[in-house]
């Protein structure tokens, strides 16, 4: 297989694109790197696109070194031939190749051996003849021995090897794969007379070829768990005809015991066989889909923007404990700590009341972050009804707790705050999120953000994979401040690893803040490839270069000077924000003799008049605010046809949850998400949206709210 071409017809590529992509790849360049400063070579591919090519250029080196080894295992067994090499060579799954390397693979003892070591190897082959004249019963009569008594003896061992032989065949199975597929039946049924969530599917069925993939996981969790049990139907007197089709001829004596080891493969070797790789390819298939959805929700959720410049109290809500509380400036940094006991059984509001308004007045807060966890309903009550009686412009919003109890937990809270316990760390977490999601967010093992489905039964590799490529492009788009991000948010930086991650913060300790980008090198075990990787999305705003608080890389520093020169700009004018002879210039000009004249790509030199228009910008802040809130409301006071603004929390297979400040999210069902056709509802909605819904169902025994975004 050529690979490169592969690559073009999959990826609707041109061959310069390919063969630039796989270079850099191979050269050891990040995915980050070479999809903000390598433009010009990969023609502006993005960092998703790369990801995906990156993935799918390994999977065709190991199929082909998987090829490889299986035609040198052939060839050792002296078995090859022109037929199969061509068969491999043209192969263009794993399925087909697995196909073809079946009746070659070792295998453990089985009918057929036992029958083969009987010497029963040659009757088989006879009958497979199907000779005319010849007769079963006397074909048999010469291969009776010490461990062959009887006739119907042989014929049974023979009908094993020609049972296997069949079930080994590449023409059947791929013949009854594809049949299966695509008039097979999923069916599943109630294994105990309780089934909890698992009702729906008390008596189901639907064709493998139609099948939902959200509803696959569902299944595949109810049988794991013993509650459902699940199969796949077809009808095997039609899949024995199509077998018979193929190891039949005529109608000769030797027929019936053809047919005989046929239906024996079928039942026995080739449907178990077929049915598992099916269910895998379904399982497989789902939980690359819910991989792709879990990616995009993290994705979106953080980037949300940051909710700057505003001294934060994070409520961390419980009953028996109290509700842990912690004041963080406006950098995060903790002001103060304490607990307060406004839910019950306490219900100490007054006392609550004074030790909040104490806080707010002495380091002026004016935003409230509250975890929606345990009693987080009664805290926001608490809050309301305090931000209502204070006065004083304070609004707040309820963050989700996913996650925080992990990393309070953590070895890296602990050394973050050695001198709180776990409550108030989490307390402190919870406000950091609201102000910035994303430093705060990379500190938590991606799978516990909570905005997927399924996500513990997904392939925990490829999930863990997927999700850390997700957290790199988006701290990488953002850009990381070198004199305050953590260790973890540095190690999500293209080209810094943990340990490197590490030596930057003693780096920091040890001799104050960075003052230029060219300090990096000086940090151990970071040289300059780790330099190259990295530098671009680093910034020091206290830099006495103004390009180094910007994505604009070190070496274009070259050409964005001579760029500066030309326009007549000085690095204080950028700093001062007076741009404006920049963008006339440049459009006098215009950006593509301006790149000839730098000598540099024209993506590169946009890139650069970008940065130097906006330089320490924040592409977040470009972003939907979070939407905040001054008041609550309870599920009771919903009533249908009731119009609502909420914020998108997550987008699933089915449908989207809306959290509409009444503490339990709403659903939009995928058909109420618009009045055209999609098939899934993250080609409308993302999470951090915020939308106009309204209310058509209420259950509040099951604490359930139904949504519509179609204006009534």
């Amino acid at each position: 297989m050529d690979i490169s071409k592969q690559l073009e017809i999959e990826f609707s590529l041109k061959p310069w694109q390919v063969e630039n992509t796989v270079s850099l790849i191979d050269d050891g360049n990040t995915i980050p790197f070479i999809a903000r400063y390598r433009k010009e070579a990969t023609g502006s591919l993005d960092d998703q696109l790369l990801r995906e090519l990156s993935d799918r250029l390994t999977y065709l080196r190991n199929f082909e070194e998987q090829k490889e080894k299986i035609i040198a295992a052939i060839t050792e067994q002296e078995q090859m031939t022109d037929e199969i090499q061509l068969a491999i060579e043209n192969a263009k799954t794993m399925t087909e190749l697995e196909d073809i390397y079946r009746p070659f693979r070792p295998k453990r003892k089985t009918r057929a051996s036992v029958a083969k070591e009987k010497g029963l190897e040659g009757l088989a082959n006879a009958l497979l003849e199907q000779n005319p004249s010849a007769i079963p019963e006397e074909l048999a009569k010469e291969y009776l021995n010490d461990e062959v008594e009887n006739v119907e003896d042989a014929l049974q061992g023979a009908r094993d090897i020609i049972a296997e032989s069949v079930s080994d065949d590449p023409k059947g199975r791929k013949l009854l794969r594809f049949a299966i597929k695509r008039n097979g039946i999923v069916s599943v049924k109630g294994a105990e007379e309780d089934l909890g969530v698992y009702e729906m599917y008390k008596e189901y069925s639907e064709p493998v070829s139609k099948i939902a993939r959200h509803r696959v996981l569902a299944i595949n969790r109810g049988e794991k768990e013993g509650i459902l049990k699940v199969n796949i139907d077809y009808d095997k007197d039609v899949a024995c005809e199509m077998l018979y089709n193929l190891h039949t001829k005529g109608n000769s004596p030797s027929t019936q015991q053809i047919t005989e080891a046929i239906d024996d493969a079928y039942t026995r070797l080739i449907f178990p066989s077929i049915e598992r790789e099916i269910r895998n390819e379904l399982t497989d298939a789902a939980a690359e889909s819910s991989i792709k959805v879990f990616g995009e929700n993290t994705r979106q959720l953080l980037m949300q923007p940051p909710v700057k410049g505003r001294v934060t109290i994070g409520l961390d809500p419980g009953y028996r404990t109290g509700c842990k509380v912690a004041v963080v400036d406006e950098t995060g940094k903790v002001l103060d700590t304490g607990v307060i006991y406004p839910a019950p059984p306490h219900k100490k509001i007054d006392e609550a009341k004074k030790i909040i308004t104490a806080f707010v007045k002495k380091y002026n807060v004016t935003l409230f972050a509250i975890g929606n966890g345990t009693a987080s309903h009664e805290t926001e009550e608490f809050a309301a009804e305090l931000i209502k009686e204070l006065n004083m412009g304070i609004e707040y919003m309820v963050v989700s707790e996913a996650g925080a109890s992990v990393y309070s937990a953590s070895k890296l809270a602990a050394q973050e705050f050695p001198q709180f316990d776990v409550s108030l760390r989490s307390a402190v977490s919870i406000a950091r999120r609201l102000q910035d999601p994303l430093a705060e967010l990379v500190k938590i093992d991606p799978k516990a953000i909570g905005v997927g489905q399924y996500q513990h039964d997904m392939p925990q590799k490829e999930l863990n994979s997927a999700l850390d490529g997700v957290v790199e492009d988006c701290v990488n788009s953002v850009g990381v401040d070198l004199n305050t991000a953590s260790a973890q948010l540095l190690s999500r930086v293209a080209g810094v690893s943990s340990a490197v991650a590490k030596n930057i913060v003693d780096f920091r300790e040890a001799n104050g803040c960075f003052t230029s980008r060219n300090q990096l090198l000086d940090v151990s075990k970071l040289g300059p490839k780790a330099f190259e990787q990295c530098a671009g999305f680093l910034r020091v705003a206290e830099s006495k270069n103004v390009f180094d608080n910007t994505a604009v890389h070190p070496e274009s520093y070259k050409a964005a000077k001579a760029l500066l020169k030309i326009c007549s700009v000085s690095e204080n004018d950028i700093r001062q924000g007076n741009i404006a002879p920049l963008k006339t210039q440049v459009q006098t000009i215009g950006t593509s003799a301006l790149a000839q004249q730098l000598d540099i790509g024209e993506p590169t030199l946009v890139d650069i008049i970008n940065e130097l228009s906006k330089p320490g910008r924040d592409p977040r802040d470009e972003l939907p605010k979070p939407m905040l809130r001054h008041d609550i409301m309870g599920i009771d006071d919903l009533k249908e046809g009731m119009q609502l603004k909420g914020t998108v929390r997550n987008v699933i297979d089915f449908g989207a949850f809306v959290d509409i400040g009444v503490h339990q999210d709403g659903l939009v069902h995928i058909s109420q998400i618009t009045n055209r056709y999609i098939k899934h509802p993250s080609e409308v909605l993302k999470v951090g949206d915020i939308v106009d819904v309204w209310v058509i169902g209420v259950d509040t025994k099951k604490n359930r709210i139904s949504l519509t975004m179609k204006q009534p």
